[in-house]
Order: C-alpha cells, then structure tokens, then sequence
C-alpha cells in the first residue's frame, strides 16, 4: 500500500461501453469476516453506455461525495438513465439518494426481493428528509435491456441465500458477464485486471470459503446458469476484473463447490438478519465450521420455503440458528424455523445459537431456553452480540463453529472405528507406525493480529530453504490459528527444549473455549513485529507466510525467516516422538 492512500476513485475503461470507477479502501475493513486478510478492497461500479447509460452498484455511504465527483467528470449524472443494483444494502441507499436529488427521473431496476427490501429503505429515509419517490424496473425473470448502439445487457437473477435478491448483467456486445458477488476478492491494488492472477488466488479461495461455501447448492445452481453464457471475462463488485484467469477461476470454483458437497457431514445453518450483523456472525460460524471439514447449508429463514428448510433439516447432523431481536421479540420466520427444528431433529446432534441485538437480546434467549428444554445439548455457548461484532467477536464463532464440527468428526471416527474390520485395523496401524517413525522438533507457533492471539504446539517442523532461510510448518486445517496464517501474515517459532517442555506441553494441549487467550499464563514478550516470544523457548524464529498449500486435513505454510536468536545454547531441541502417524 503506498503512504498516505486511503480511499479513492479508479474510473477505467474495460470495453467498448464499459467503464469501471472502482472505490478503493487501501486499509484493512473490520467487523466482517471475509475482509479478514486485511488486504483492503474496491467497491465497483460500471457505466454501461449506449443511447442510454446506466450505471450499475454504486458503492456505499463513505464514497458518495468523492464518487459522485468523478462519475460526473465521466457522464453527467442529469444524463443517466437508469440506476441498477445487483443486490440492496442500507450502505448503497445513501449513494443512491444523492443521485436520485440529483437526477430525480432516475429508473432503479433491481430484481423482485431487492424491490421489497429497498422500498423499506426508502420510507425510512423518507420519514428524515424529503427524497424523490422511487421508479422501480422489477426483474422477476431473465430478460434483455436494449441500450441502443448495440450495446444489449441480459439480466439474470441470481439468488442464493446470503443475498437472495441478487441480479448479475451480461454485456453480450464485449462477453463481460458483471457478476456482483461471484469471482470476487477483498483485494485493493492499481492494476485494473487480473495479471499475474496466480499471485492472489489465495485472496479469491478465502473469499469463496467465507461467503459461498455455505451456500454451495445455490452457488452451483447459478455456475451453470454462467456455463451456457459466451462470457469473455467476470467484472465482480471487489477485487480485480477477471480476463487472464477467466477459465481458471471458473474451474476453481466448480472445483471448491464440489469439494464441499462430498463432505460426509453437514450442519444447517438458519438465520434471519434485519441490518446485515446477524448475518456477518452466521459467515464467521460457517467459516469455522467449513475449515474443519463439514459441510454448512445457509438458509435464510426470510426467503427459504418451509418445505427447503424441513428437508435440509431431516438429513443434518447438527443445527445453529441465529436472529436479531426486533421489538422483544424473534422474527416470525425464525419462530417458525424453531418449530420445525423441535419436530424435525433428532435430539442428539449437536445445536448452538447465536444472534445480535441493540439493547435486548430475548429471541436468543428464546432459541436457548425452547432448544434446551426440548432436550438438545449445545455445541457451544449462546453467542450474544451487541450491534456490531469485532474482530475478536468473530473469531469467537469462529472457533465455536470450528468446535461443531471436531465433535461431529469425533463422534463419526468413533463410528467408523466400531465398524472397520480387524484385517483392516491391522493393516492401516502398521502402516501409521511406520510413518510415526518421521520425527521433529517440539515448537510453540505464536502469533498475534490486532487484538487477537493465539499459538499452537508444532512438531511437524521442517527447514524448507537456505536462501532466503524458510521453514514449512503443517497446521490442522481447524486449528484456531490457522486463519492468521495467511499469505503475508507473521508469526515466531518457538523451539523448545529437551526437559523444558513439560509444562508448555500441558497447557497447549488442554481444551481451549472459543475465543480464549492461548497464551495466559504464559510468560513471553513481543518480538519487533509484535508477536509473543517464550520466555522458556531455547531459541524463536520471527517469520512471514510466504505461500500455502492445501494437503489433505493440513495446511502446508512455507515461511521466510526474517530474524531469530539462540535464548540457550547449552540445552538440546526437543524431539517429539510418535507411536503412530495417524495422529500428533
């Protein structure tokens, strides 16, 4: 990121009729999980030109003064036409209320649910200051917009439940398909496209790992609606516009979709979200639960039919249901949900419940007392957020979602276990004995972002490279620390000692509570960067993630050594030896 940048707007011209003005936030976005590796992000909005113009996603309230500048530098906003939204937030209104003082014979065309939820918005806005009355064009269905000059736009409804009235547009003059949410990345940068696109496919996976392995059913269903389109390139709302790896990424998302439906286990996730908070909760507990390998199946409580619900409900192994608390009460919907979970699941999987609110919290205590009472056993502890949730907040559900899963997974090894045959048994622990045999040295990996720390003991220790010096290190796909170890993100090793590592080998192998402080207790201090160096390590190792691969349950994080010292010559690496390699 260069000095002194913040935010910005980026106007360029993709094709013939096409601009983009991306709105650039160079700093890291808080308070949502899917900005979590801190890469800052655009917002972009396209102008699509023929004897008409419309523009389409303008981006939210921080940007309306300086983006209304620059797009009347472009096109002058009395000569728009139209005003399209691929989805509706309370963010965008703000942006969308200047234009329209500004151009009162605007058009919105939004699809059906988007109309629903914006005319809500407007009569809010409408009860604080005078605004002009909305001319809506509603969607319900595939159809073509004629802009004239050739320029024609096919408008595709595209609902999936986090945002179930999304609208994406096909310029089927240039092939650029704009595709809102799909294809996207929380990643701010000067170049427009995506060059060198292999060098943030890690910032597209976290993406798609946060926002649409939830809904993944959904999420394919709208993929092959995009397979039969002549599409030349994505132009998504964040990150770069998607031409060199167009066939790449398209694979990788079929390719991430179908890995998650042959999951062997899935929890339902129901929710109902009135500003947007409650929603941001239900991505961090899917992304915990995703990461250790079961499968969520999100559903919107406010959209989903009661039969889709039931059905997802009859074939789970667990259940999480969030809601906001609107006057006192739960939404209609989630009581509704409620009901079917007490006559639809079976009371031994595992539930959890979750929600927000601004000064009561009683739907969630509603979800937990009905639950409860009927005899179902909680995952985790109720998460209760007031208004919005921080980054410590989320890493809270995180890590409860990530404990759903690990007790599925406990109970279904238990199952299988019971079921494999002696032949079977005896023929995979010679082989776990003899890869038991790999030793390594005894680490404690500690790292700390913003006001989040964590560790975990390491002995699948390696040094990978002499120049530059670099280790690997394998970490548990659900480990708590694994989602700060992310490309660019640091943190010490700390190597420990032959007969000094009792202790330290206790207390990180104890249960830890999601959330929890994984080094209280422990005496330390920071390095430069800020991360905890043991007082009883031997010798640390202060490095940066310089790339991932995915192996199997792991994470395979190959990493540079920036800086290390030798704390105690005179005492030996601790060697951590193993029976077995079916486990640490």
């Amino acid at each position: 990121m260069s000095e002194g940048r913040h935010r910005d707007i980026q106007p360029s011209w993709v094709a013939a009729g096409l601009m983009v003005l991306r709105a650039r936030s160079w700093e890291r976005l808080r308070f949502e999980v899917e900005y979590g590796l801190g890469h800052g992000t655009t917002s972009n909005a396209y102008l699509v030109q023929g004897d008409r113009t419309i523009l389409i996603n303008p981006p939210g309230a921080s940007f309306t003064e300086i983006f209304l500048n620059r797009l009347e530098a472009q096109c002058p906003i009395g000569e728009l036409d139209a005003v399209l939204l691929s989805h509706v937030s309370p963010n965008r209104v703000s942006t969308l209320k200047e234009l329209m003082r500004l151009n009162p014979g605007l058009q919105v065309i939004v699809s059906n649910p988007a109309a629903q939820a914006l005319e809500k918005l407007w009569q809010v806005e409408a009860q604080e200051a005078p605004i002009p009355p909305l001319d809506l064009k509603i969607i319900r269905t595939e159809e073509s917009l004629d802009l004239g000059r050739g320029k024609v736009l096919q408008l595709l409804p595209t609902p999936i439940p986090r945002w179930p009235d999304g609208l994406c547009v096909l310029d089927e003059q240039t092939g650029w398909l704009l595709s809102d949410k799909f294809f996207a990345a929380h990643l701010c940068q000067d170049q427009i496209f995506d060059q060198g696109w292999t060098s943030f496919r890690e910032d597209q996976r976290y993406y798609f790992d946060c926002v649409m392995a939830p809904q993944v059913r959904q999420v394919q269903t709208v993929l092959a609606k995009f397979s039969r389109l002549p599409i030349q390139g994505y132009a998504p709302s964040h990150g770069p516009l998607i031409r060199y790896g167009l066939h790449d990424l398209t694979a990788a998302y079929v390719s991430w979709s179908d890995r998650q439906l042959q999951q062997p286990q899935m929890v339902a996730l129901l929710y109902a979200s009135a500003y947007g908070s409650t929603a941001t909760i239900a991505e961090a507990i899917a992304q915990g639960i995703t990461k250790a390998g079961v499968r969520v199946e999100a559903l919107n409580c406010e959209v989903e039919s009661m039969d889709d619900i039931r059905r997802t409900l009859e074939r789970c192994d667990g259940v999480v249901i969030g809601s906001p608390t609107l006057g006192g009460h739960a939404p209609t919907p989630i009581q509704t949900a409620l009901g079917t979970i007490l006559a639809t699941v079976a009371r031994d999987k595992p539930v959890g419940v979750f929600g927000s609110f601004g000064w009561s919290g009683e739907a969630i205590d509603l979800l937990e007392s009905k639950l409860k009472d009927a005899g179902f056993r909680l995952a985790f502890e109720p998460i209760r957020v007031r208004f919005k949730p921080t980054t410590a907040t989320l890493k809270i559900c995180e890590e409860s979602g990530t404990d759903l899963a690990q007790a599925l997974q406990r109970q279904r090894r238990q199952v299988s276990r019971q079921s494999s045959s002696k032949l079977q048994d005896s023929e995979t622990e010679a082989t776990a004995q003899a890869v038991g045999r790999i030793l390594g040295s005894l680490c404690v990996l500690t790292t700390q972002k913003e006001d989040v720390r964590s560790g975990m003991l390491a002995s699948w220790v390696s040094q990978a490279t002499f120049n530059p010096p670099g280790i690997s290190v394998a970490v548990a796909r659900d480990r708590a620390v694994e989602s700060l170890l992310h490309q660019g993100d640091r943190f010490v090793l700390n190597v420990l000692g032959e007969d000094k590592n009792l202790a330290i080998q206790k207390h990180f192998l104890k249960p830890f509570s999601p959330g929890a402080d994984r080094l209280e207790g422990i005496e330390s201090s920071p390095s430069d960067q800020g991360h905890p160096i043991l007082a009883e390590a031997i010798a640390w190792l202060e490095c940066r993630v310089a790339n991932r691969m995915e192996c199997g349950d792991h994470w395979l994080v190959y990493a540079v050594v920036e800086s290390g010292q030798v704390q105690d010559p005179e005492v030996r690496t601790a060697i951590h030896h193993r029976k077995s390699g079916s486990y640490y």
